[in-house]
């Protein structure tokens, strides 16, 4: 009998979870799970969620009743120390947890396992920039379903405002020099201007984009090209003309470096600083890894084998290759630890091997870098090879070859305006892959499948993401044809 445990519950998580079990009989091997969320979250409609257009409850569900249906071993805990050799008294290896529901908050256990797949996801890093975030700062989120909901109320109190005559700033972007997620912002800030026109009340609105992007379209991924109808054109070209179409400024290349009560500070490449005031913003934190121990079977701290300095956890990845030598096979193929082969991570638990978009500082030594971004599609793509790969392992079959690489993975993202059938907009975006390989396409970095787009057409398409993959989380009848 297997023991295979899955630390986080989000997309990759469940993802991975979900895939176990399935191809795992019950009565043989067991598949856990621990976190410290008791929900399950389609976070891509969280944007939804923080303009008040959707309820909370239309993208969450609870994740102890699933489990138990479906015979997965379930903790809400988090995950604390790994020990991936056991005792000096007991090789087995095991996990230290400690529980965050209200009947046993604080409780400690330890859970044993014969395979670790790491999908805490990320840590809200709100206190890289001070007075950034909901909880202690000015700023609002929509990182969270909690977030979200906090964020949809404050901002439909602005529109009953604006109803009376009020006019509004809004600010919204990335909330340190180092964010990724881009594409979650920028589709926010399109749900407000959406918002706004519906509400005939753009005109009192002055909108206002901020990013850590060197040039707008680069959404932490070096740009794109778009080869459209015939003719060629590059997501920067693309992006100015949505701003320019709807009166939205755009302040690139900046690192928020403090957020006050109606104002926030910046410092761009070129060294300029400023501050931007605002009546609400929505900006973006930083991701690092979630904090976990690694622990020999002496003690021994084991931290710097298996974790790098941001508390992703390696994986099969060329770390420290100088920027002159990066290269699309950089990036990993089987989210495998080099250190233990029995541990995996996946989604934003893996340390990447560098940015994808180019480094850039300002001259004061900011560091003004997109993170590459690892969400979405790509996540649970990895979350299913790793899934199947595991599966194989535990059956004693020999393991396919699979190539889960970033520089192999498409993702889409559309920034959809609006929540009904009828009503809506869309920019559209696709992306494969994700990471530019110029090996297999030497004139773009990127197939041409990669495309942007925008209309009705695009919305359709964020609604039928939206409702498919709650479909897929909740595991109805052939939740796994649903792809990602």
């Amino acid at each position: 009998m297997a023991r295979v445990l899955v630390l986080g519950a989000g997309i990759s998580g469940h993802t991975v979870a979900m895939n176990l079990r399935r191809l795992l009989k019950k009565k043989e091997h067991d598949v856990i799970v621990v976190s410290p969320q008791p929900e399950w979250n389609w976070v891509p409609s969280n944007i939804w969620v923080g303009t008040g257009k959707m309820a909370r409850k239309k993208v969450v569900f609870p994740l102890a009743p699933f489990y138990k249906k479906k015979g997965i071993e379930w903790h809400q805990a988090y995950g604390r120390v790994i020990h991936p050799e056991g005792t000096a008294d007991d090789p087995t290896p095991f996990v230290e947890i400690e529980y965050s529901d209200d009947e046993n908050a604080g409780k400690t256990a330890k859970v044993e396992y014969d395979y670790l797949v790491n999908a805490t996801g990320p840590l809200l890093n709100f206190a890289a920039t001070p007075g950034l975030g909901p909880a202690e700062g000015h700023s609002y989120s929509v990182c969270t379903a909690d977030h979200a909901h906090e964020a949809g109320e404050v901002f439909q109190k602005h529109i009953e405002e604006m109803k009376q005559g009020a006019k509004k700033k809004f600010v919204v972007g990335t909330g340190h020099g180092t964010c990724t997620c881009q594409g979650a912002a920028f589709e926010y800030l399109f749900n407000i201007d959406g918002d706004l026109r519906e509400n005939g009340l753009r005109d009192q609105a002055e909108l206002i984009w901020i990013t850590n992007e060197a040039e707008l379209g680069d959404f932490g991924v070096g740009g794109m090209i778009f080869d459209e109808d015939g003719y060629r054109t590059n997501s920067r070209l693309w992006t100015e003309s949505l701003f320019r179409e709807r009166g939205i400024k755009a302040v690139v290349g900046a690192a928020v470096t403090e957020v006050r009560d109606g104002e926030c500070s910046y410092v761009d490449l070129d060294g300029n600083k400023g501050t931007i005031d605002f009546d609400y913003a929505m900006l973006l934190p930083p991701f690092a890894g979630v904090k976990l121990g690694a622990v020999g079977p002496n003690g021994e701290d084991l931290y710097d084998k298996v974790f790098a300095p941001n508390n992703m956890m390696k994986v099969d990845a060329k770390y420290g290759v100088e920027r002159k030598d990066w290269h699309a096979s950089d990036w990993p193929v089987t989210y495998q630890s080099p250190a233990y082969d029995n541990i995996y991570a996946v989604g934003i638990a893996f340390a990447p091997p560098h940015p994808i978009s180019e480094p850039r500082t300002a001259p004061d030594g900011t560091n003004i870098t997109p993170a590459p971004p690892r969400t979405g599609m790509p996540s649970g793509d990895m979350a299913t090879m790793v899934a199947k790969t595991i599966a194989e392992r535990v059956k004693g079959k020999k393991v396919k070859e699979r190539n889960g690489s970033m520089a192999y993975l498409g993702a889409a993202c559309v920034a959809s305006t609006g929540t009904g059938f009828l009503a809506g907009s869309a920019a559209s975006m696709v992306m494969d892959p994700v990471v530019p390989n110029k090996e297999e396409f030497p004139e773009t970095g990127r197939s041409k499948y990669t495309v942007g787009k925008i209309g009705l057409f695009g919305h359709w398409t964020k609604l039928m993401l939206h409702y498919l993959f709650i479909y897929k989380a909740k595991g109805h009848p052939f939740w796994w044809l649903i792809p990602g």
